[in-house]
């Protein structure tokens, strides 16, 4: 969220350094080589895709530095430990460092996502669509609504995968509003221009 920020601001984050501990059964299922690599893939991935998304501040191929760390730390049980720093260049040349520190209960933080996209999975079941004279059907299988509620969205093949939780909120917003008969909401106020 934070790089999706500074991106869209203009800012270059050049160094994303992550360092997580906790001690329930995430924590020891990630001190497991094989999951802690998937869960660095797929964070890195985020990133990568929110990068790409600004061909203006970034050359081809050219991406922040990104360090993830995790440790099983049993004495912390539940409470997850999470210490972030990013730095970003700025005007002329100069750079700007975040660090952050956050302590949560981790399974408290995850349930209500969990209902969330148990909620909204079953909801988007009931929607038909269709295109002018075609009949109607449901969204896809690989249900892109859900994106808003997780880390890498999984899309559909030649879909355009969107990580920017702004965008996956407002696709989101803009289909409910769709069901109830409201247009959608673009934000450019042109009525007040």
């Amino acid at each position: 969220m934070l790089v999706d920020f500074l991106v869209g601001a203009g800012l270059k984050p050049t160094s994303i350094v992550s360092y997580n501990h906790l001690g329930n059964n995430d924590g020891r299922n990630l001190s497991a080589p094989m999951c802690f690599r998937s869960k660095e893939i797929s964070k890195s991935d985020v990133v990568n895709d929110m990068v790409e998304s600004n061909g203006l501040l970034y050359k081809p191929g050219e991406h922040p530095d990104h360090c993830i760390v995790i440790k099983y730390i049993p004495n912390v049980g539940d409470s997850k430990r999470a210490m972030d720093e990013y730095t970003s260049e700025i005007f002329m040349g100069g750079t700007n460092t975040i660090v952050m520190h956050n302590t949560c209960e981790d399974s408290l933080l995850a349930a209500p996502l969990i209902l969330d996209s148990v909620l909204l999975s079953e909801l988007i079941t009931r929607i038909q669509l269709r295109k002018d004279g075609e009949e109607f059907h449901g969204f896809h299988p690989i249900a892109v609504l859900l994106s808003y509620l997780t880390k890498a969205p999984l899309v559909p093949s030649g879909t355009p995968c969107v990580n920017a939780l702004a965008k996956q909120r407002a696709m989101l917003e803009n289909i409910f509003r769709a069901c109830v008969g409201l247009a959608p909401d673009n934000n450019m106020l042109l009525e007040y221009k």
